[in-house]
């Protein structure tokens, strides 16, 4: 059983606490359980706080507590809620129950052939700007905020007694590695156990990755496609297969796996091709694969010049819109990009769009998708529509970002 007093060689960060009163429409807003407390939505403050204190928002009206959040005072999001309606201590205790409810929501998951996934899904389980996944037998916590420091003594034990993991790898955010340097914790320290090996081993649905875990994006994988990655592969068996904007081969090893015939992976990064090509080779399969290195927009351009077709085309690009104003821009980007990947399928065959982008709702991007298509005049079949996998369950509007759609092209 491990102990908060082996994690003596943490930061020790000293935290108040603060009364908060907030204006009428935030208070509504915090009473139905939105996470988020932004700072000009402030009405009044018992102390000057910094990051890691604790909030205690009370009632204006009633005095009552209505919730608990912890400041960031480097975010615009000033800040971010725990615990909604009745009084509680934030202490070891209630991060351990934290964890365990959100343990309890992977069981499904975990039951299958499949041992990486996300333990802690941020504000979606009630742990905002801290993300917990698993890797075997190795856990990556990748913070976004400075306000989880004085917490995580008392938090890492329970994660790792939950998951019983052998290693714990810290990943930060640019902005907070940058921040936390003078406190000697930076991307990619080791807070627990052993790393033998920075490319972790784990498998998904039966099927073989490697993750870097410190120098991968993000905590080294993007577990959130894991159930569009299993579709893919069940619809490429004898098919010719497209992965644009592959990345580490996700899908691509997917395919080759479940006995797709040959597969193309096209990335502009020469270290992510590596990295898929290295993933497919820990599956057994028969299939070619073939890779294109270079811009999607270009590669696209250029197959369809060439007048090649595949019987399954899958366009998964990373965020078109940072922020609100990039939206317009982003669906016209996931318009040509859509109007480009049907002149590559072949008769009757599979088009799969995505898109991660928070900021561009599910339906204007479904409407886009078909108007995209309709705008090439072919005859087309939505098969599904799909979001999150079971490890990234959501709680708010916001927290939902990940939206795939799947055409049957019959042209």
């Amino acid at each position: 059983m491990v102990e908060a007093s082996q994690f003596t060689h943490l930061p020790k960060i000293k935290t108040q606490r603060i009364a908060v009163k907030l204006n009428k429409t935030a208070q509504g807003l915090v009473k139905q359980g939105h996470p988020w407390v932004f700072s000009d939505s402030i009405v009044k403050e018992s102390h000057s706080p910094k990051s890691g204190d604790l909030a205690i928002i009370y009632d204006n009206h009633t005095n009552k507590l209505i919730a608990l959040g912890l400041y960031d005072i480097d975010s615009p999001i000033k800040i971010k809620v725990l615990h909604n309606g009745s009084p509680a201590t934030i202490n070891s205790s209630f991060f351990e129950s934290k964890i365990h409810t959100a343990y309890g929501k992977r069981l499904d998951l975990l039951d299958t052939n499949t041992n990486a996934y996300r333990l802690l899904f941020g504000e979606n389980d009630n742990m905002p700007s801290f993300i917990a996944d698993v890797y075997a037998n190795v856990l990556v916590i990748k913070l976004y905020s400075e306000m989880w420091l004085p917490y995580l003594s008392d938090i890492l034990p329970h994660l790792i007694n939950t998951t019983q993991v052998k290693t714990v790898v810290l990943r930060l955010s640019r902005k907070l590695d940058q921040l936390l340097t003078t406190k000697g914790l930076s991307d990619g320290s080791i807070l627990y156990g052993k790393l033998e090996d920075e490319e972790v081993h784990f498998f998904e649905h039966g099927i073989n990755f490697k993750a870097n875990v410190i120098k991968g994006h993000k905590t080294g994988y993007f577990l959130d496609h894991r159930y569009n990655r299993k579709r893919v592969g069940e619809l490429s068996k004898g098919k010719s297969v497209l992965d644009v904007f592959s990345y580490a081969g996700g899908f691509s090893v997917h395919a080759l796996a479940k006995g797709a015939k040959d597969v193309t992976s096209l990335d502009i990064s020469a270290q992510a091709l590596a990295v898929a090509k290295e993933n497919a080779t820990l599956n057994d399969h028969k299939g070619t694969h073939h890779i294109i290195e270079g811009d999607a927009f270009e590669k696209l351009q250029q197959l369809i010049q060439k007048n090649r077709k595949f019987d399954v085309v899958v366009i998964d690009p990373p965020s078109f819109a940072k922020k609100a104003t990039d939206v317009e821009k982003a669906l016209k980007k996931y318009a040509q990009l859509a109007k480009m990947g049907v002149q590559v399928v072949s008769k009757n065959g599979i088009l799969v769009l995505a898109s991660c982008s928070s900021r561009v709702e599910a339906q204007d991007f479904y409407a886009m998708a078909e108007k995209a298509l309709k705008q090439q005049n072919v005859i087309y079949k939505v098969l599904d529509r799909t979001a999150h996998d079971d490890d990234h369950p959501i709680s708010f509007a916001e927290g939902a970002y990940l939206k795939t759609i799947y055409f049957k092209i019959s042209q």
